[in-house]
């Protein structure tokens, strides 16, 4: 099993490098898409810890 995780991870990342190096400004969108996603969660738990302890 340990070998199937190894071949998808390694196809996952030669896509994203294919895709980074094809459609750089799409590349570009997508990790600042994810990077505010993230962002916005974490602030979210910021806010519900602030308010908890309110």
């Amino acid at each position: 099993m340990k070998w199937v995780k190894r071949i998808v991870i390694a196809l996952v990342v030669v896509f994203a490098f294919f895709y980074m190096v094809t459609r750089p400004e799409d590349a570009a969108n997508a990790v600042q898409g994810a990077v505010g996603a993230v962002w916005g969660g974490v602030q979210s738990v910021g806010q519900f810890f602030t308010s908890l302890a309110s």
